[in-house]
């Protein structure tokens, strides 16, 4: 739908049988492989050299069985898989609608922070007065010109786009689907802000920016995303302490559990810091969350 867009990004889409049959050195790498429905970054690997290519395979086919059944079909498909691109430079979500004229309004900004290159985890989102106002008119403006190709009006969606070196935006997921949900970015933004984007959206309501955002100087506002990363599936832990969890944060603001058991998550947090104290955002993404968990 946005190759018109962006003509020059590459794209491919196949079935997840076709995989063992690719030949990688007639793509060009970097790309992402992942999911062509996708949810937590599940099936989601980056492939930089020829020589990776079996390891990942092995992998991605393991994670596919593993987590076969967990989501319904229109969350998490795995029958097949896009192969695309890599994007470098900054990752950011935005969450937006199309009004009733086919306008874009941007609902909230959050930059996606990774621990490093080959991260492609869902740890942390970051959202501030800064980021919302550096920000806001060219993802507008990016949002917008999505609209117009696709002539969508009265729709909601989260995009997921990243700012290339040059300054060059390219979208890396446009998703309905995401829009609020279990994913909480709506969530997030109502704690921060005060502002409900499902209602913003009923309604058809535009945010008042300037005034949401006086008195949030030098804050972050951070979704921080809990996935199991400890090597060890949900059956083979006993406990999770949350407590000791909060207590690395200087003003935590919600805790969501999640049955880890059963999902391969130990709950959401929503956060309040200080842009001063971003090392305890740092050392959540660099954690693997076993200092918190109990082994059976």
């Amino acid at each position: 739908m946005t190759k018109s867009i962006f003509p020059d990004f590459y794209f491919k889409e196949l079935p997840v049988e076709e995989l063992q049959n690719i030949q990688i050195d007639e793509i060009p790498l970097p790309v992402i492989i992942k999911p062509t429905v996708g949810f937590f970054s599940m099936g989601v690997y980056k492939l930089s050299n020829v020589s990776e290519w079996d390891e990942i395979l092995r992998l991605m086919l393991a994670e596919i069985e593993q987590v076969k059944g967990l989501y319904p079909e229109k969350v998490l498909d795995t029958s097949s898989f896009i192969i695309e691109q890599c994007i470098n430079g900054e990752e950011f979500a935005v969450d937006a609608y199309f009004n009733d004229a086919g306008e874009a309004v941007v609902l909230s900004i959050f930059r996606h922070t990774f621990s490093s290159d080959t991260d492609v985890s869902d740890r942390v989102y970051t959202t501030s007065k800064e980021i919302m106002e550096s920000n806001l008119d060219e993802f507008t403006d990016f949002v917008d010109k999505i609209g117009t190709v696709s002539g969508v009006k009265n729709f909601p969606v989260h995009i997921e786009l990243r700012r290339e070196n040059d300054g060059t935006l390219l979208p890396i997921e446009v998703n309905p689907m995401r829009f609020g949900g279990w994913c909480t970015t709506a969530d997030m933004t109502f704690t921060a802000y005060g502002l409900n984007p499902y209602l913003y959206y009923y309604y058809q309501q535009k945010p008042d920016w300037p005034a949401l955002l006086k008195g949030k100087e030098e804050k972050l506002f951070s979704l921080i995303v809990l996935d199991n990363s400890t090597g060890v599936t949900g059956e083979e832990i006993s406990s999770f302490d949350y407590e000791k969890l909060q207590k690395t944060f200087e003003k935590p603001l919600e805790l969501r559990k999640i049955d880890f058991k059963k999902y391969p998550v130990f709950g959401f947090m929503f956060v309040e810091t200080r842009e001063s104290n971003f090392a305890e955002l740092k050392n959540i993404l660099d954690s693997n969350l076993n200092e918190f968990t109990t082994k059976i």
